[in-house]
């Protein structure tokens, strides 16, 4: 039900746009649709998001709707010890097994392989001249599995099957096999009805991502973990996020378009923690009757103080959704006392028809005149206006606190979590990522260890802290700071193990920079090696960077540490073929 709710809700974002959708009439073949599928870019698509089906479908590679559909029924326990065959036999890595000449046209579709109930049926009625009833018959017997009727089935089976030619020991065989893929078969129609939706859903992604995200992050406002892992997809499928805004934003996600038609989400004010989208949906519908807020007197005015409280206002306040008022979020926090007593007032006095404190009355809203000012404070600094903007909505929006430390992470060789999961490589990582939470547990043999989970500005991602580490750095691992981490990387399991973790901030301070050195191919490399050679004592990296004609070029981090001196980078700068120096 969410899903289809998720689906008619990306429809009609569609259709608010001015595009034209019926979800019901879509292709079954879009090229789009399957390419994102076997690329396993299926967050939020029903059916097809987990991390295990993820990696079939970037093994399987999908290609038709019947792909979609024995997905759907073979993953599933039991069934799926025949993907790896299914996936074979596909690519052509392995002969399909009919297992009988008279079957191929049964199981031709599955690649030899049994995965519907409808086949065990077909198998029957072909093989041993069951009918559809009793073919029914055999289906439930073999999915019940009782003794008595299995036995009474399979004489009839084979003597069936004998009739009709098939060897006696082959079609024992064959009701074996056919017994075994029974008991856990899917009805095709069920698995349909499945794979369509999932389909649907994939289409809506493929095709309209940004109204499908927009649906999909409404229908888990609430959740901010979930909210997470979207955000985290926009930004991998490069979809901005633009912050809540009490003049922009619906109580629900909505689709922001610029001049150039480039869609964006707008994130929902009813998404921000302990604002609730019922009062959020009231603040909404009083701006669409009488017009944006005008500044924050205007705001106060006009709102109901029974529908928004000091709590909501303040939650407002540190997501930032009242800097198109005024940017200074501090200042508005402050404030935030004088607009609800200002509210109140202003309520009581439409209630009573009286001229407003700063006139106007009756219907009359927003007629501010002579409005008291601000606080006159400075706005937060950028990490706890950060700080602040994630305790609100549980994401960082406007920025994130790796932002400062760009230079220094690139000498220090970090690499964001979305770039080693693309590379897929096991091994050692650098890391770079803000601490959002600890989770410590105690082990079987009694070891404290923990699941540190971090953001970078590619998404979220957890790594697993053991004792040693654990009691040595416990006193720093405090929530909003940020730390540079060496981690073991499984791919296959997707897991980072933390090998070692400082601040962010020391392992910058202490980050030595680098030298890129950008040379002709036919450039003389012994004079470079030769003034190399005279700084070998030191701790910058230094890379080689070979150009071969034709756009390529070849890239080499020599090893060990160098003295990046001035003299000995103006040396290097005067080798005739060196195109190109530049610190990293």
């Amino acid at each position: 039900l969410k899903t289809l709710t998720v689906l008619a809700k990306a429809e009609q974002l569609v259709r608010d746009s001015g595009q034209d959708i019926d979800i019901t009439k879509i292709p079954l073949d879009d090229r789009a649709t399957f390419k994102m599928i076997a690329q396993g870019d299926t967050t939020g698509v029903f059916q097809l998001e987990s991390s295990g089906m993820v990696q079939v479908l970037k093994s399987l590679r999908p290609d038709t709707f019947e792909d979609i559909i024995a997905v759907v029924a073979l993953y599933r326990p039991g069934p799926m010890d025949n993907i790896p065959s299914y996936i074979r036999r596909k690519h052509g890595d392995e002969e399909p097994d009919y297992l009988y000449p008279t079957l191929e046209g049964i199981l031709k579709e599955t690649f030899g392989i049994i995965i519907y109930q409808e086949q065990v049926m077909q198998i029957a009625q072909e093989l041993s001249g069951y009918s559809l009833g009793s073919a029914d018959l055999l289906r439930r017997a073999m999915g019940k599995k009782i003794k008595s009727e299995m036995e009474e089935q399979r004489q009839i089976f084979i003597s069936g099957a004998v009739a009709k030619g098939v060897g006696e020991e082959k079609a024992s065989t064959i009701f074996d096999l056919v017994n075994k893929f029974a008991g856990y078969g899917f009805n095709k129609s069920h698995a349909a009805a499945y794979a369509l939706v999932a389909y649907q859903t994939a289409y809506m992604k493929a095709n309209f991502p940004v109204e499908f995200m927009a649906a999909s992050m409404t229908l888990d406002l609430g959740n901010t973990d979930k909210l997470s892992v979207f955000n985290t997809e926009l930004k991998s499928l490069k979809i901005k996020v633009l912050g809540p805004d009490i003049n922009a934003s619906g109580a629900a996600f909505t689709v922001q378009r610029d001049e150039n038609g480039s869609g964006a989400v707008r994130y929902a004010l009813g998404a921000i923690k302990n604002v609730g989208e019922a009062a959020m949906q009231k603040v909404v519908e009083e701006r669409g009757e009488n017009g944006p807020f005008k500044d924050l007197f205007d705001l106060a005015q006009r709102l109901d103080p029974h529908v928004v409280n000091k709590r909501q206002m303040e939650n407002l306040a540190r997501a930032g959704a009242f800097d198109s008022l005024c940017d200074n979020r501090r200042q508005v926090h402050s404030a935030i006392e004088m607009l609800l007593k200002m509210a109140s007032i202003a309520h009581s006095e439409r209630d009573s028809g009286q001229m407003g404190l700063f006139g106007g009355g009756g219907q009359e809203k927003g007629t501010s005149v002579d409005a008291p000012s601000l606080p006159e404070i400075s706005d937060w600094p950028k990490i706890e206006r950060l700080t602040e903007e994630f305790e609100a909505t549980g994401l960082y929006l406007s920025g994130h606190p790796l932002d400062d430390y760009g230079l220094a992470m690139k000498r220090l060789k970090v690499k964001s979590k979305a770039d080693i999961l693309a590379n897929g490589t096991s091994g050692s990582k650098r890391m770079a990522g803000t601490l959002l939470g600890v989770s410590e547990r105690t082990s079987k043999k009694g070891n404290r260890y923990a699941f540190l989970s971090f953001t970078d500005t590619s998404g979220v991602f957890e790594a697993i802290c053991f004792a040693e580490n654990l009691a040595e750095r416990r006193d720093i691992l405090v929530p909003g700071n940020s730390f540079y981490i060496r981690a073991q990387f499984e791919a296959e399991e997707g897991r980072f193990s933390v090998s070692s973790l400082q601040l962010l901030e020391n392992a910058a301070n202490a980050a030595v920079p680098g030298l890129a050195i950008v040379v002709e191919s036919d450039t003389p490399l012994r004079a470079l090696r030769d003034i190399l050679a005279d700084g070998s004592q030191g701790r910058g990296q230094v890379t080689v960077i070979s150009r071969l004609g034709e756009g390529s070029e070849v890239e080499l981090e020599l090893r060990g540490g160098y003295a990046l001196t001035p003299d000995m980078i103006n040396a290097v700068r005067a080798i005739p073929g060196i195109v190109e120096t530049r610190e990293i």
